[in-house]
């Protein structure tokens, strides 16, 4: 439509006032009919919420995304504003977006009134017809609603009767919006049912004034499930006004997982072009989250968020840009010794139970990559475990015994590629497992997946390994268990 400049100009070109809801179902319709991606890089909630929010807003309902944290709620949110038409004219200079067809303040139909068809029309584009709100517990009516202004009244030499002393609050200047609000459970009970009449009835009142101003807003709430016994709740009514809750959750599977963190990690040109990230690391980096969710340590009831593994691959990427800085390197590959740089994303990303606290944030974090190594070996290689049980031949035995006779293999933090790939080949019999189980490797996985086999039999407690200051040292198991403390700490790589 063209952007006309008068109320006269808009009657001319036959515009049709709609309020947001039957804009955002409408505009959803189309795309629905053209088949086009509507929430584009949202990943794995194809088949579960996406249908879910589709159905409520072709049903013209408010929304509650309800869902652990990390789990693209606000996210979501803010990719509604795709569906709302480009631009919509309003009076010019209305603080609540006035339609000019059907304006609701007092400052419009006065303007209308004085002007008629040569009222102003300002356009405003759907980029600016998005507002979000954190709920807090200092939040006031006044900042949601609105309240008398008495510096307002005293500068306009105005009765505190007359309307025009008002100061609207975000939820009215976000008339014609689509409005958020974060964490609502955060919301004090009695801020919350100041929503119940915008909710039903679409109008709000200011300190008693006879105010009957029919809002056009599409809310979206988000909250999380803990949040409903920790720090405070949804009262009930407000709940039953709510049209649609959503249930949002985290990906289903460690390919979804991938998909989401390689979209998401923020690197640098020559991060990507300079180092390589193997999908044995890639995947490792996903399963660290996997297993923390289903720890005994980690409160699970708070979640694991998405972007544990998202700064956790932003933390090995520079683990391995470090190091390539620091050897004169053009190009490297990340390692498996490289995810005890990632240990820091982790500690901050994670809330302990209390027997994890007894534990240490970062002794958690290390047993989650032990457990995320070991299982994860367990879907390429034969269980040492059931081999042992059933008396068989153990694939394992020429490394295991290598170790047995003494020998030791420090794999360096800060070791050149020719190194590392030079002491894992000095080990008689690990390169036969990698090409017998995992054949037609390239040159880097193969050596990547050597390593990764070192710290999986680790793990599995056939060899013995200790954190060194400067490396990850592996040695016969029996040695090991008689070794002086480990030095290393955690995120305290000294180079």
């Amino acid at each position: 439509m063209k952007l006309c400049k008068t109320l006269g100009e808009l009657k001319k070109e036959g515009y049709k006032s709609k309020t947001i809801k039957d804009e955002l179902r409408d505009n959803l319709i189309e795309k629905i009919k053209k088949k086009e991606d509507i929430f584009k890089g949202i990943i794995g909630f194809e088949d579960t919420v996406i249908p879910e929010l589709e159905r409520a807003i072709l049903s013209r309902h408010n929304i509650n995304l309800l869902g652990l944290r990390g789990q693209a709620k606000t996210r979501i949110a803010r990719q509604l504003t795709d569906l709302l038409d480009e631009y919509i004219p309003i009076v010019e200079g209305s603080e609540l977006n006035d339609d000019p067809l059907n304006p609701i303040s007092t400052f419009a139909k006065n303007l209308i009134a004085e002007q008629k068809d040569k009222t102003p029309i300002a356009w405003l584009h759907r980029s600016e017809r998005y507002v979000e709100k954190l709920a807090t517990p200092d939040v006031s009516m006044a900042d949601l609603i609105g309240d008398v202004d008495p510096i307002k009244a005293a500068n306009l030499k105005l009765s505190y009767a007359d309307e025009r002393v008002l100061h609207y609050g975000i939820i009215p200047r976000s008339n014609r919006s689509i409005f958020v609000i974060n964490e609502l459970p955060d919301l004090q009970a009695r801020i919350q049912v100041a929503l119940f009449n915008i909710l039903q009835e679409g109008d709000i009142q200011i300190r008693g004034f006879k105010l009957r101003i029919p809002l056009d807003i599409q809310f979206i709430f988000t909250a999380n499930p803990e949040d409903y016994t920790n720090r405070g709740s949804i009262v009930t009514p407000l709940k039953d006004r709510i049209g649609s809750q959503i249930l949002t959750h985290y990906p289903k599977n460690i390919s979804l997982s991938k998909q989401i963190t390689a979209q998401e990690a923020k690197l640098s040109k020559d991060q990507k072009e300079n180092i390589e990230v193997g999908e044995l690391v890639a995947t490792l980096i996903e399963r660290i989250a996997f297993e923390a969710r289903d720890s005994e340590f980690v409160d699970n009831k708070s979640g694991v968020s998405a972007r544990l593994t998202i700064s956790a691959y932003e933390n090995l990427v520079s683990t391995a840009e470090r190091r390539m800085l620091l050897n004169n390197e053009k190009k490297t590959f990340t390692r498996i010794v490289d995810l005890y740089g990632v240990i820091p994303s982790v500690n901050g990303k994670i809330e302990l139970v209390y027997e994890g606290e007894q534990e240490g944030a970062a002794i958690v974090a290390q047993n989650l990559l032990g457990k995320a190594i070991r299982n994860e070996f367990l879907g390429l290689f034969p269980d040492p475990g059931k081999l042992k049980k059933k008396k068989q031949i153990s694939p394992y035995q020429a490394v295991i015994n290598w170790f047995s006779d003494g020998n030791t293999v420090d794999c360096l933090f800060l070791d050149t590629d020719e190194n590392y790939i030079a002491t894992l080949k000095s080990i008689p019999g690990l390169e036969d497992i990698v090409e017998s189980f995992t054949p037609r490797l390239d040159k880097i996985d193969k050596a990547v997946m050597m390593e990764f086999v070192l710290f999986a039999l680790a793990e599995h407690s056939l060899i013995g390994k200790n954190s060194l200051e400067r490396s990850i040292q592996f040695k016969d198991l029996l040695g090991s268990m008689f070794s002086e403390k480990d030095l290393f700490q955690p995120g305290e790589e000294n180079g």
